[in-house]
């Protein structure tokens, strides 16, 4: 299997937590915030830096009040 770090898919993933985060009305200081984390945690897998794990996505998702599932779901809608 190959990496993940700045295929299409992850960089999918990237621009819909971000989008999210700013439809959400949220900076990055803010989200960073509600999560217990460092702003540099949240603008660096916003950028690409970072990959984030399962639990980190769920955290995130959570924060910003997303359907985890849905942005998968719309990642990954061609393997249907």
């Amino acid at each position: 299997m190959a990496r993940s770090l700045r295929t299409p898919k992850h960089r999918q993933l990237q621009s819909g937590l971000a989008d999210a985060r700013k439809a959400a009305g949220l900076t990055q200081v803010q989200l960073a915030g509600k999560l217990g984390r460092p702003q540099s945690f949240v603008a660096k897998y916003e950028v690409g830096e970072r990959r984030i794990d399962v639990v980190e996505f769920c955290e995130i998702a959570d924060a910003l009040k997303l359907d985890a599932s849905s942005l998968l779901s719309s990642i990954f809608a061609d393997r249907r």
